[in-house]
């Protein structure tokens, strides 16, 4: 995301993301710093530690439980809303906080059992930097929450408003006065989209630049909180781990540096960025977990053939202690990953969000691992088989689908959403932007695609594939023919086991169900139209939108 959502109304707000740090150069913003940093350095005013920055920030961190309770930039107080402090999760309780300075640097730890939590501040800098050692499940560290005063940004932003007058599922989505839904889950964005979340009034800049997320999980496709506002304040959020439409297990380890960064109203410092970030005035400070860069290696790859060049691959590593990702050039498919821990991953390509090909790499401290142009067999990527018809394509999300832009930031219910309903005719011309992206048995269930074939189509056996991308309580395809012919009903892949379709996100596991339909189903009239209904089976779900579903990537008829 590369520029602008706001509206000049008064008070402006932007959510200025990046999918990757170069290109976004032009979006970068003057730190806001003083030309003096002579008032750098810090004191204790028996309940806090308060940091003077030595440029235009001053903030306060709780000795008795490492909460943020203070943050004051050009003498404004931005902290705090209902009565709440920012915080690792929803606050520590009674932890030991320390405090120690080294040159130009300042850092506060905190030690809450087996959980590590630290701030930084470096002179002359309007940024507080952030790392969090979760090292097992002893606490429920899963994100960070930066609490920030009502009034002082303005609230404009789709994904962004939590609260409205009617509560439409489980006390966190909700639906305004005009029909439109709001809840903290539409984040719209990808975590691979955004370098940073914020608020901006044009003169004073608020952000959230998120870390790498190497000890994250649900890789460079995840959606999960990244901010809400409400009556009572807003909060920018760093996940660290989020459960709700999860694929991985939880990592453990140090995650960050995250950074809070306030700037003169433009977007913060590309050099903040994760992937260009450079923390060596770190690597003495004794952070729990913390690994130098020269600690770290690299994985380059040469190429990419067997692409699809009408679509944006990205290559991701992952084990159970880290992951990484990174784009694969247009061009040719070269990759880079740096910065990454020693360990033997799995390699994957992915064409869009679809998995096509993976391997196994090695990466050693300092060095680089580099691999030989990887060939896609034709026969990984199911877009390269020849169909009689095809709705949609390969790429492993709903992306051109009915409503399915929409659904990354609203509920399925909401006014702007087109019917849910309605029937595919091959040949229309509007097949994909006809069929809608997610199917549910209280909703749609039985949708009916009609096509029809020739003579010799019509006398051979056929394979039919539907691809999905998620499904809600084991909702899975079951297929009729001509009213003629039932498939079995499929057993349900391995998916999240939370909410996913009513919350924003369509990522699960990419699955390919494939039905062997035989000649004797077909009509022999080849004036007449076929017919596929869809059906959702599963006998779990409650109702509406709630009941079982599934999220479809693609639909085709093999010849």
């Amino acid at each position: 995301m590369s520029g602008s959502t706001g509206r000049p109304l008064g008070r402006r707000t932007f959510v200025l993301g990046s999918a990757a740090a170069a290109g976004t150069a032009g979006l970068t913003g003057p730190l806001a710093t003083a030309a003096s940093a002579a008032s750098f350095g810090w004191s204790d005013d028996g309940s806090n530690y308060v940091v003077d920055t030595g440029a235009s920030l001053v903030f306060k961190v709780s000795k008795t439980n490492g909460d943020l309770t203070s943050l004051v930039y050009r003498g404004t107080e931005y902290q705090g809303y209902g009565g709440k402090n920012s915080h690792v999760e929803s606050g520590l309780g009674t932890s030991t906080v320390t405090i120690a300075q080294s040159g130009s640097t300042i850092l506060i730890s905190v030690s809450y059992g087996t959980l590590k939590h630290y701030y930084a501040a470096r002179s002359g800098e309007n940024n507080v930097y952030l790392w969090t050692n979760k090292a097992d499940s002893s606490v429920s560290a899963t994100r960070y929450i930066v609490r920030v005063k009502a009034g002082l940004f303005l609230n404009d932003e789709p994904d962004s408003y939590t609260y409205a007058p009617t509560v439409i599922e489980s006390a966190d989505v909700f639906e305004k006065s005009d029909g439109q839904t709001r809840a903290k889950h539409y984040s719209k964005l990808r975590v691979m989209d955004y370098n940073y979340i914020g608020w901006t009034t044009g003169s004073v800049g608020l952000w959230i630049v998120r870390s790498n997320h190497e000890k994250a999980s649900g890789g460079p496709f995840y959606r999960s909180l990244l901010r809400h506002q409400s009556a009572d304040g807003g909060g920018l959020y760093e996940i660290l781990y989020y459960g709700e439409t999860q694929t991985e297990s939880e990592r453990f380890g140090l995650q960050g540096p995250y950074v809070i960064a306030l700037t003169d109203g433009g977007a913060p410092s590309s050099a903040l960025y994760p992937g260009t970030l450079t923390t060596s005035w770190a690597d003495s400070l004794g952070i729990s977990g913390y690994v130098a860069a020269g600690g770290r290696g690299k994985v380059a790859g040469v190429g990419i053939s067997g692409r699809n060049t009408a679509y944006a691959y990205t290559v991701g590593l992952a084990n159970s202690a880290a992951q990484y990702w990174g784009s694969a050039r247009a061009s040719d498919g070269y990759f880079a990953i740096g910065s990454v821990l020693p360990g033997t991953y799995t390699l994957t390509v992915f064409k869009g969000e679809l998995a096509v090909y993976t391997t196994s790499v090695t990466v050693t401290a300092g060095g680089t691992t580099t691999l030989n142009t990887i060939a896609v067999p034709s026969s990984n990527d199911p877009g390269n088989a020849t169909a009689i018809w095809r709705i949609n394509n390969w790429d492993g999300t709903p992306s051109g689908f009915k409503n399915a832009d929409l659904m990354t930031y609203a509920h399925p219910s909401d006014v702007r959403a087109a019917s849910w309903t309605g029937n595919v005719v091959i040949g229309s011309g509007t097949e994909t932007s006809a069929f809608p992206c997610y199917l549910w048995k209280d909703v749609n269930s039985g949708i009916i695609v009609y096509f029809k074939l020739t003579a010799a189509q019509a006398a051979a056996a056929h394979t039919l594939r539907i691809g999905v991308t998620t499904a809600y309580a084991n909702g899975r395809p079951q297929v009729v023919v001509n009213d003629t012919w039932t498939s079995a009903v499929p057993s349900p892949p391995t998916q999240p086991s939370t909410r996913s379709l009513t919350v924003g996100s369509y990522r699960g596991n990419n699955y390919t169900f494939t039905y062997s339909v035989p000649a004797s189903a077909w009509l022999t009239d080849t004036s007449a139209y076929n017919t596929l209904k869809i059906y959702v089976a599963s006998g779990s779900g409650t109702t509406s939108f709630l009941s079982a579903g599934t999220s479809i990537d693609a639909i085709d008829l093999l010849a």
